[in-house]
């Protein structure tokens, strides 16, 4: 699912708000999530899970191509977590 269909299916289970009011709520979730990431911190949905940030040290790799060495700058990257229900859902999909 991509975001335009997330929009999509919170304003057709939701006639009362107007399609343009479903846009920026989901917007603004979604910033916030990123804004909590930005800042170090994580982001939690009970149920679905828990976002947050981890640290990968600088260290030296080698370019697949060539095999030369190269060093590989230290970063921040995204993580998430899926929580209990949500991995018993898929679960109960698989086993079907």
């Amino acid at each position: 699912m991509i975001k335009s269909e997330l929009i999509d299916f919170v304003a057709r289970h939701n006639p009362h708000l107007y399609h343009a009011d479903v846009e920026k709520i989901v917007g603004t979730v979604l910033d916030e999530i990123a804004e909590a990431l930005a800042e170090g911190g994580r982001a939690e949905l009970r149920g679905f899970g828990t976002f947050s940030v981890r640290h990968r040290p600088a260290r030296s790799g080698r370019n697949p191509r060539t095999g030369a060495s190269v060093f590989i700058e230290e970063k921040w990257t995204p993580f998430f977590k899926a929580g209990k229900e949500l991995r018993n859902r898929l679960n109960l999909v698989d086993q079907h």
